[in-house]
């Protein structure tokens, strides 16, 4: 739901249980209660995509899950989300962007015990894009009205024995035939890289490549296709940053061309019964896709700094559905 701070109040006024994504004011002026929240102005809506600081977009959990737990996580606390996710259930991560239990998540998650065996999903907090330096992101505790730039959030949803999750993840993406790419060190930014096993400035080879920068690279870990999305070039330093890092020893190419954002969205999101549970999308698709206006599926959410699904991912859209088993 795409609503008003009075509407939201009168749902937790009535015991409901909330993720939110909306401007930080209007997280700040909620009453306690069993929610969570992160900040960010950009909403993919019924109407299509959006900038707002006046509303608030609402996922409101099913009445009949059995269980909810908010907890927020330090950066020694990470490795616990996993533990402390329901066997049957689904755990819904905020990281505020830009912080440190963001980096340090989406260099780690993957080693985390068990993270792949829950369902976890969630994004990353942001701002306004003409707030940059000025604003920071932000996330939520509704029990506590609590807000945080260095914690995750954490909402840990049980589930019914005769309900599942399940995550799904849209990626207009495939990788191209260009050059490989691999890397030294992982990190959010890079200097040095391996083209085709050569060694070479990365900030140089964009340049002499021509590369469109819009596009992420993309790797294949067994199947699965992850990007990472350049945030930025640094010219004195030849320093490339990235919105989610790179990983030593894996094989990146730059992604194919993609003609239509809206389009391809709009081909690539399967048909589904209902909306889910929940469900975001990548702030660099509304940009890039130039989606303010325009509809990209049935599915709406905000539209982050990143994207979780069990790892963060970058230029994604993800959703969780919640099954009855017959």
């Amino acid at each position: 739901m795409f609503s008003t701070v009075e509407d939201v109040r009168k749902l937790l006024s009535e015991g409901k249980r909330l993720v939110l994504a909306a401007d930080e004011g209007l997280l700040a002026s909620l009453p306690k209660g069993e929610w969570i929240g992160g900040t960010i102005p950009y909403f993919m809506t019924d109407e299509g995509g959006k900038v707002a600081k006046d509303r608030l977009f609402v996922d409101e959990l099913p009445a009949f899950v059995s269980s909810i737990g908010i907890k927020t996580y330090a950066e020694l606390e990470l490795p616990h989300i996993a533990a402390d996710s329901p066997d049957n259930g689904f755990s819904v991560v905020i990281l505020p962007a830009f912080s440190t239990v963001h980096q340090k998540y989406a260099q780690n998650a993957p080693t985390y015990d068990g993270l792949f065996m829950k369902s976890i999903v969630g994004w990353v907090s942001g701002l306004h894009l003409s707030d940059l330096g000025n604003v920071t992101p932000k996330v939520f505790a509704g029990p506590t009205g609590e807000s945080s730039s260095d914690k995750a959030i954490v909402m840990h949803v049980g589930l019914p024995k005769e309900y599942r999750s399940r995550i799904s993840v849209v990626n207009i993406f495939e990788q191209g035939i260009g050059d490989e790419i691999s890397f030294p060190v992982e990190g959010f930014q890079a200097k040095e890289c391996l083209i085709n096993g050569q060694k070479a400035n990365l900030f140089d080879y964009l340049g002499e490549k021509k590369i469109d920068i819009k596009l992420p690279l993309v790797a294949d870990f067994c199947g699965t296709l992850v990007n990472v999305s350049i945030a930025g070039l640094e010219e004195k330093d030849k320093l490339v940053k990235f919105y989610a890092p790179v990983f030593e020893g894996v094989t990146y190419r730059f992604a194919k061309p993609v003609a239509n954002y809206a389009e391809e969205f709009g081909m690539a999101v399967p048909k589904i019964a209902g909306r889910p549970a929940f469900a975001c999308n990548c702030i660099l698709n509304f940009l890039y896709g130039e989606l303010e206006g325009k509809k990209t599926s049935v599915i709406t959410g905000p539209m982050t700094f990143g994207e979780i699904a069990f790892q963060l991912l970058n230029q994604t859209m993800v959703y969780l559905e919640i099954d009855k088993v017959v």
